[in-house]
C-alpha cells in the first residue's frame, strides 16, 4: 500500500495532461432502452419501505426439519411436515413487536418451494404462501417474500446456468407475483455472492428485475449482495441489504435506502433446542441496532423462526413483546435523496485499457475487472493523470460511476481526488460528459444518451497516489 506524502508537481505528467485535448459539447443523442415499468416514484415506494422502521423476517423452510441453516436438497417432500401450522401467530408476534411487515423465505438455497408451484415435482404438500399473506394482510403488515437464486434441488449453480433453468426463475416468481395479491417486496438470495457464484451476467438482473416490475411495478426488489458491492452504492436492487450476521456493517454516514438482516436466535432456521437458548438481548435489537440504523435510513428486519409445529416458541413469542414494550415506531423517518440502483452490466468489463501511467505490479485493468477489490493509482508524486478503456462496438450509455476506495485502509480515509472529468472519444477529440470534486466513495452521474468507442478519466490528485477501484459505464433504462 503506497504511503501519503506531499503531493509533488510532476512535470511528465502535466505534459501528458496537457497533450489531451478537451471541449465541451452536448453528447450525440440515442435511444434509451426501455423504461421498466412504473405506477410511482421508485423514491416514493423506498421511503414507505423505510417508515415501517423495522420487520420480521421468517427462515422457515426444509432446514427447519433438518437442524441445518441450508436444507439438504435430497431431503424427502414429506420430511416438511409443520403440525400446527399458525401464521396469524407469526403475524400477531411481529404486531405486538410494533414492527411493519414480515418476509418468508419461500424457496431457500436448497430450492424446496415453501407453494405449490407447477414448475417443479417436489414442492411444499401444503401451500405455506397463502395463509401468510392473508395473516400479514389482517394484521396490517406490509408483505415481503424471499426467493434464492442458488437451487441445489433443481442444480441452478454457477456455470450450470441455461435459458431452461432461467425461465424456471421467472415462472417461479410469476406464480408468487400473480397468486398472492399484492406483494411489497422481495429479497433475492444466492445471486452474485462469493459463495453462490452465479453472477449477474449467467442470470441477468435485469431480466429478472424487469420481469417483477412487469407484473408488479411497485414491488421493491433487494439481494443481499453487499458483501459483494462498495457499500456506498447503489447495486442491483432497490434497498440496499446487509447481512449483518455475517459482519456487514451499515455504514455510519449512509444516505441510501437500506435493510439490515439481525436474528433472535443464533441461527436463521430453527433448531432443537432453541426454546430454551438464550435469544438476543432487548437492549442489543432497539439500542444497538435499531435506533442507530435508523438514522442513517436503513430499516431493521429481526429474524425469528418458526419450530417444526409452524409456530414461534414461547421464548421468541414473549420477546418480541419485550421490543415492543421498549419501542414503538416514531413515525416516518427522514426523507432520502432520490436515488435509483445500477440493474444492468458494466460496459468497461474485460475491455482493453490503457493509463497514462502506471506504478510496477499494477495497471489500469484493475479499473475495470470487475472486482472493487482491486486499484489502479498513479504513480508516487504524480499530481494528475487518466486511465481510459475501450468500448464495445456501438455502445451506447447514460450512466457513469467513479469508485474510489475511500476508507479501505487507515490511511485513506477521505477522497484523495481534487477534481476529475468523464469523457469520451469523437473520433477527432475528447469531450466532457461529467465532471466531480472530490467525490463520494461511489459517484454516480446520469447523462444524456450518447455514444462513444472509449471512454476516459482524468483526474487530479488532492494526496499523493489516489486509486480508483472501478470505472463503470451503464446503459441504464
Amino acid at each position: 500500500m503506497p504511503s501519503r506524502r506531499n503531493v509533488i508537481q510532476s512535470a511528465a505528467g502535466l505534459a501528458l495532461g496537457a497533450m489531451i485535448p478537451i471541449r465541451l459539447e452536448s453528447p450525440m443523442s440515442q435511444i434509451r432502452p426501455t423504461p421498466y415499468p412504473s405506477d410511482k416514484p421508485l423514491s416514493e415506494l423506498q421511503q414507505r419501505f423505510l417508515d415501517t422502521r423495522m420487520g420480521m423476517f421468517v427462515h422457515f423452510n426444509m432446514a427447519t426439519f433438518q437442524d441445518r441453516e441450508w436444507g439438504d436438497p435430497r431431503g424427502k417432500v414429506e420430511d416438511f411436515n409443520p403440525t400446527n401450522l399458525d401464521t396469524d401467530q407469526w403475524a400477531e408476534a411481529a404486531k405486538s413487536a410494533n414492527m411493519g411487515y414480515m418476509c418468508l423465505t419461500t424457496k431457500h438455497h436448497d430450492g424446496f418451494p415453501l407453494w405449490p408451484t407447477k414448475t417443479v415435482p417436489d414442492h411444499a404438500q401444503v401451500d405455506v404462501v397463502k395463509p401468510y399473506v392473508e395473516s400479514c394482510r389482517k394484521a396490517g403488515l406490509q408483505v415481503g417474500l424471499y426467493f434464492s437464486i442458488l437451487d441445489l434441488r433443481h442444480d441452478i449453480r454457477h456455470f450450470n446456468i441455461t435459458k431452461a433453468k432461467i425461465s424456471l426463475i421467472k415462472r417461479q416468481l410469476t406464480e408468487l407475483l400473480t397468486q398472492y395479491g399484492k406483494i411489497d417486496f422481495l429479497i433475492f438470495d444466492g445471486w452474485d455472492a462469493g459463495w453462490s457464484r452465479i453472477t449477474y451476467e449467467e442470470i441477468p438482473f435485469h431480466e429478472i428485475y424487469r420481469h417483477v416490475k412487469s407484473i408488479q411495478p411497485n414491488c421493491l426488489v433487494s439481494d443481499l449482495n453487499a458483501g459483494s458491492y462498495p457499500q456506498d452504492g447503489l447495486y442491483y436492487g432497490d434497498i440496499k441489504a446487509f447481512e449483518q450476521n455475517a459482519g456487514q456493517a451499515v455504514p455510519m454516514k449512509n444516505k441510501l435506502p437500506a435493510l439490515a438482516c439481525v436474528t433472535l436466535t443464533d441461527g436463521w432456521f430453527w433448531k432443537s433446542g432453541d426454546e430454551s437458548r438464550p435469544l438476543k438481548s432487548v437492549h442489543q435489537v432497539v439500542d444497538e441496532w435499531l435506533k442507530p440504523q435508523n438514522e442513517v435510513f436503513c430499516n431493521l428486519i429481526v429474524n425469528a423462526a418458526p419450530n417444526r409445529k409452524g409456530r414461534l416458541s414461547q421464548n421468541v413469542v414473549d420477546r418480541l413483546k419485550e421490543i415492543g414494550q421498549t419501542w414503538s415506531n416514531p413515525g416516518p423517518m427522514a426523507k432520502i435523496e432520490p436515488v435509483t440502483p445500477i440493474t444492468t452490466a458494466n460496459l468497461t468489463t474485460g475491455r482493453p485499457s490503457h493509463a497514462v501511467a502506471s506504478p510496477d505490479g499494477t495497471g489500469p485493468d484493475q479499473t475495470n475487472d470487475g472486482h472493487f477489490g482491486s486499484t489502479w493509482y498513479l504513480p508516487d508524486g504524480w499530481t494528475e493523470g487518466w486511465v481510459e478503456i475501450e468500448l464495445p462496438k456501438g455502445s451506447s450509455f447514460n450512466t457513469l460511476v467513479l469508485v474510489e476506495p475511500v476508507g479501505r485502509w487507515e490511511d485513506y480515509p477521505k477522497s484523495r481526488i481534487r477534481n476529475y472529468k468523464f469523457l469520451r472519444w469523437n473520433g477527432v477529440d475528447w469531450v466532457e460528459l461529467a465532471s466531480g470534486k472530490s467525490p463520494w466513495p461511489v459517484q454516480v452521474h446520469h447523462i444524456d444518451q450518447t455514444e462513444s468507442s472509449k471512454i476516459r478519466l482524468w483526474l487530479e490528485a488532492a494526496a499523493d497516489t489516489p486509486h480508483i477501484a472501478e470505472i463503470g459505464v451503464y446503459n441504464e433504462p
